[in-house]
């Protein structure tokens, strides 16, 4: 299975930031949204970052609650790692374990056309699991 299948179901709806948004407003959004993290775009559309609520909360408790005046740019992770369309559910499973990360963007070149979590990754792996039980089941049921 590969991030596109996930992509295809899930959407590819992603929210987004200006780099000019303070923590506030990232937090307001996240609480609306009820999501974990927001990617920060510039005005091209262009993938600048990601602000998570990990990020947030580490920021709180370093410099309190002048985190929430800071800017996105500020707070941003900026080294992102990235998924395409064909990378698989394996592939982003161990990419988001070693680097110790919940979100995942996925992007066609320059263009950054969706998102994936830890959640997405997980539901995909369990209903792929549980699509190969049902096969083994029924190859069994059929040789019996």
């Amino acid at each position: 299975m590969t991030i596109a299948a996930i992509l295809k179901h899930k959407g590819h709806e992603v929210a987004h930031v200006a780099p000019t948004a303070t923590v506030a407003e990232v937090a307001e959004q996240l609480a609306a949204r009820r999501i974990g993290a927001v990617v920060v775009m510039d005005a091209a559309q262009q993938l600048l970052g990601i602000v998570s609520e990990r990020d947030i909360v580490g920021s709180l408790a370093e410099h309190g609650s002048r985190t929430l005046a800071m800017t996105a740019a500020q707070l941003m992770t900026r080294n992102l790692k990235t998924a395409t369309h064909t990378t698989t559910v394996a592939q982003a499973t161990e990419m988001m374990t070693r680097g110790r990360f919940r979100h995942l963007p996925v992007m066609d070149g320059d263009r950054m056309v969706g998102i994936v979590s830890i959640g997405d990754i997980v539901k995909a792996r369990l209903s792929q699991q549980e699509q190969e039980m049902d096969s083994l089941k029924a190859y069994v049921a059929g040789a019996a």
